[in-house]
């Protein structure tokens, strides 16, 4: 039986840790060489919902920018999920992804939205305060996470297939 495949959409600064977090996701590798996404890459992993039932995510990630222009909603089209990433170290980057799930909305107002922030392993340089997190999880699901040592990432994602079952 074929897995449902649907498309997540990563969103988010550039250097927040998008693509590293694919990786880890897709492949469990880290690699602490900074290439940059240019355009879209395309990644896929097969998961299994808590029902039993495989789900297929094709995860789109798009270049890092803190506003969508033409080409990025482009890259959005038929999306029926967003993993904004927003990196801890940086509140500016935060602000960003957050800006970029409202233009976001405009073209994809029922896609699920679940925030990563990214970079747990140097939450003792984190910048984005506990309590601007807790505010954010009244409406927002939100995950701390790390690419390097992979803490929350699975569960992002699974948060994302679990919203995404029929």
């Amino acid at each position: 039986m074929n897995a449902p495949a649907h498309k997540v959409c990563m969103l988010g600064d550039f250097g927040v840790g998008k693509t590293s977090l694919v990786a880890r996701f897709v492949r469990s590798t880290f690699s602490d060489k900074y290439l940059t996404t240019v355009g879209v890459k395309v990644d896929s992993k097969e998961v299994v919902l808590a029902n039993g039932h495989p789900l297929k995510l094709v995860v789109w990630d798009i270049a890092g920018r803190s506003a969508l222009d033409a080409l990025g909603v482009h890259y959005l089209r038929g999306a029926s999920a967003l993993l904004l990433v927003a990196d801890g170290t940086r509140e500016s980057s935060l602000s960003s992804t957050l800006n970029l799930l409202m233009q976001s909305r405009n073209l994809l107002p029922d896609a699920v939205a679940v925030l990563a922030v990214n970079k747990l392993d140097l939450v003792e340089r984190w910048e984005v305060a506990p309590s601007t997190l807790a505010e954010l999880r009244r409406s927002l699901p939100v995950f701390e996470t790390s690419a390097l040592s992979g803490d929350g990432v699975e569960r992002a994602f699974a948060d994302i297939a679990a919203r995404l079952s029929p």
